[in-house]
């Protein structure tokens, strides 16, 4: 049974422990523990070297959050920013890339060699959508009995229908048997795979716009609470001063 004294010296040599969990979050405000930091302003301006506490009180002031954005660094690096703020707009950053991504997939259709003409159409169709929604086609034809040893026909009817959806796909692989099968691979044109990126770029603008429209209205929110904390200063150092004259004058007074 492992002690406690063990489990510490593991820790200390960078040991892996069941349990033990190491979280990849930064170390905020009151859980930066060194002396002093290396401090960045919220708009990216080096202040320098300073105490820890002192950085705590100037994002206190901002009403900001003391970030450890270098722990490595000899002293480690922190920026004032809105921490809260910063977490939302790296999630919507991930979610953006998410969405970027290429989530193009491979639908299947399959044939048989003696479709007739109604069924040849409507699969046709289901071709045409999959590809105007810049998926791939894997088109099979099925060969059986004596339509192994003729699959010249398999390969006519897949020309076939290359032909007719040519306005929305390409041929990707040309059609090729293996073993009872005949396959083709058709691609969604370049026009029609833009349209859900195009789709996706108007959503990000209109995202942008919105939380463009919430910063301003944020940044108005907090500069009205500056402007009403510095009258607040101000207020309370006038009522300072004037009791301070009231005073000076009361004791003027006593001495005549």
């Amino acid at each position: 049974m492992e002690t406690a004294s063990g489990l510490t010296d593991g820790l200390r040599n960078g040991k892996q422990r069941i349990g033990v969990i190491i979280s990849d979050e930064p170390r905020i405000n009151d859980e930066i523990r060194v002396s002093q930091v290396r401090l960045i302003g919220p708009n990216g301006e080096q202040v320098g070297v300073i105490a820890t506490s002192v950085a705590l009180n100037l994002a206190k002031e901002a009403n900001l959050d003391l970030v450890e954005v270098a722990p490595n660094a000899k002293p480690p690096v922190a920026k004032l920013i809105d921490y809260g703020k910063f977490k939302y707009n790296e999630k919507i950053k991930a979610r953006e890339a998410r969405r970027n991504q290429n989530t193009a997939e491979i639908k299947e259709i399959r044939f048989r060699l003696k479709i007739d003409d109604h069924d040849f159409d409507v699969k046709k169709g289901h071709v045409v959508r999959f590809l105007n929604g810049g998926d791939k086609v894997k088109v099979t034809i099925m060969l059986r009995g004596r339509e192994q040893s003729r699959p010249i026909g398999g390969v006519e009817l897949l020309q076939r229908l290359a032909a007719e959806v040519e306005e929305y796909g390409t041929v990707e692989s040309k059609p090729k048997q293996e073993g009872r099968n005949i396959i083709m691979t058709l691609a969604p044109k370049g026009k029609k795979v833009h349209t859900q990126s195009e789709q996706r770029r108007r959503g990000a603008e209109s995202r942008a716009e919105r939380q463009a429209r919430q910063a301003a209205r944020l940044a108005a929110k907090q500069e009205a609470q500056a402007q009403a904390a510095a009258e607040a200063k101000a207020s309370v150092s006038a009522t300072t001063s004037k009791k301070h004259t009231n005073k000076e004058g009361s004791n003027a007074e006593d001495e005549n």
